[in-house]
């Protein structure tokens, strides 16, 4: 097992289940600035309008879902969501997805016989979507108990979280939640009469740090943590040098499958939909400057030059700064085209990479967005001043208007994207969501000792099941080694084909 710290790497013996071996083998454009604006106050505050919804019932929009009294069929009240009556909706979208979920799918059927989950305790954080609910309903196949809260205010489909919470998931989640709303979502996972969770999946570390905040004793009885946001692995990576990270912990962002396929293939067709539906710009000649390129960098880019745009790149790593050079495009630093560019997007895993200073000096009618997990990118908060008019013009499209006249186009107020405005592509989300399972399963049924207070990538070959689960849906056909082959190489035949270092 390799591990994730600086020290030198570490490796662990990882033996693949029967069930695991078993299937392993079956291969708007606003370029002039108006002479003069008046300022006009919003019908309903931000925050409110913020939860409208396509899918919403709207005679229910201003009803906080915690003053409900909500059931499902079952009578169960263990949930909190926007509207129960749209689980039926909801579970067509499910059925959708699992169409698109291969692996995932394969991993439920071949797994549930034995339970490798049976007795775990799941609480989970996550983006509420239809293919995270394909995830969840396999965690519960495979015989674990699960809670769900949403890492991310904007994110959650409604009517998918209405559908788990008839299927008798306790789910606490909503599109549009205020802080305060996020955050008592969370402890409503938690902090559970007669029920304590023992795995913890997280998506931005925000969970994890809930729990270490206000219920530490818990981690008595955790086994492990897996986490998918460079955030949140930033988090435990602090967690752990401050000798506070009190269990293992899973990497799985920096897993290959999970870099190479959500974060790159996923943001390349991401972006374009993100800024299409909020915006219906057209690209082509578009000035744009992406800050990072990380695999998410890389994906934006290339989607963006690929449709005709002038694609502009910063960066702090001279490594992928060189990649953007050679791959066709522009190294500049922010301050040299933020005067000029049509569209800014973020995607560092920092803060205050896009400064008020920044925000002034934009032209009129840049749009401004963010494609990283937090919201910490752009400097949102300083938007919020008396001089400056924030307009709703849709669900998730903000004007914010300097007194001169001059505005700007803020998507999702800086949340991320794509997972916000948009949707992203079901079959790479089963590559992520399956790998999160594994990585639950390994943790969960690891002998003590294996793991020790630290942070940990998936082993190598974890990651080559999970892409050969995939293959299938392409008829793809992969040429095996020969004996002769193999030990001329000197690998075994069914893998791992690559050394932990190597980089894909």
């Amino acid at each position: 097992m390799e591990r994730t710290e600086s020290t030198p790497d570490t490796t662990t013996a990882f033996n693949m289940p029967d069930w695991m071996i078993q299937f392993a083998d079956q291969k708007r454009e606003f370029n002039k600035r108006p002479t003069k604006i008046g300022r006009r106050s919003l019908s309903r505050s931000i925050s409110q309008s913020s939860t409208d919804s396509y899918s919403s019932d709207s005679s229910d929009d201003e009803t906080s879902p915690r003053d409900k009294q909500q059931k499902n069929s079952k009578g169960s009240g263990d949930f909190c969501v926007k509207n129960i009556k749209q689980a039926e909706f909801g579970r067509r979208e499910i059925e959708i997805a699992e169409q698109e979920m291969p692996a995932l799918m394969a991993l439920r059927k071949r797994a549930q016989g034995e339970k490798p989950l049976s007795g775990a305790k799941i609480v989970g954080c996550t983006h509420i979507t239809a293919q995270t609910a394909v995830l969840i309903e396999t965690l519960g196949a495979l015989g674990a108990q699960c809670r769900w809260a949403a890492c991310n205010i904007y994110s959650t489909l409604n009517e998918v979280a209405a559908a788990l919470a008839e299927s008798g998931f306790p789910v606490f989640s909503w599109k549009g939640e205020s802080e305060d709303d996020f955050w008592w979502c969370i402890d409503r996972c938690v902090n559970v009469e007669g029920w304590q969770p023992n795995m913890i999946l997280d998506d931005g570390g925000d969970l994890t740090h809930w729990i270490y905040k206000k219920y530490p004793n818990m981690f008595k009885k955790i086994k492990g943590i897996v986490e998918e946001s460079v955030t949140g692995v930033h988090r435990l990576y602090q967690l752990s040098k401050a000798g506070k990270l009190c269990v293992p912990a899973m990497n799985v962002n920096d897993s290959v499958t999970k870099q190479k396929f959500d974060n790159l293939y996923c943001c390349r067709e991401s972006i374009l939909d993100g800024l299409k539906r909020t915006t219906d710009m057209m690209f082509g000649g578009k000035q744009v400057v992406v800050c990072g390129y990380g695999e998410v960098g890389k994906g934006c880019c290339a989607a963006l030059k690929a449709m005709g745009s002038i694609v502009y790149v910063t960066e702090i790593d001279p490594i992928c700064a060189l990649q953007a050079c050679m791959d066709g495009f522009r190294l500049v630093k922010l301050n040299e085209v933020i005067r000029q560019v049509d569209i800014v997007i973020t995607c560092t895993g920092n803060k205050n990479v896009v400064t008020r200073e920044h925000l002034d000096r934009m032209k009129n009618g840049c749009i401004v967005c963010n494609m990283g997990h937090s919201n910490t990118e752009i400097d949102v908060a300083s938007l919020r001043t008396p001089e400056l008019t924030w307009e709703r013009v849709r669900s998730q499209v903000d004007h914010v208007i300097w007194p001169d006249g001059k505005r700007i186009v803020l998507l999702a107020e800086g949340r991320l994207l794509n997972l916000s405005c948009s949707t992203v592509p079901t079959f790479v989300l089963s590559i992520t969501a399956t790998t999160q399972a594994l990585a639950l399963i390994e943790l969960y049924n690891a002998p003590e000792g294996r793991y020790k207070q630290d942070v940990y990538l998936l082993p190598k070959k974890m990651d080559e099941y999970v892409a050969s689960l995939h293959l299938p849906t392409f008829d793809a056909h992969l040429t095996e080694l020969s004996d002769e082959q193999a030990k001329y190489l000197g690998l075994n035949k069914n893998g791992p084909f690559k050394p932990n270092y190597y980089r894909y």
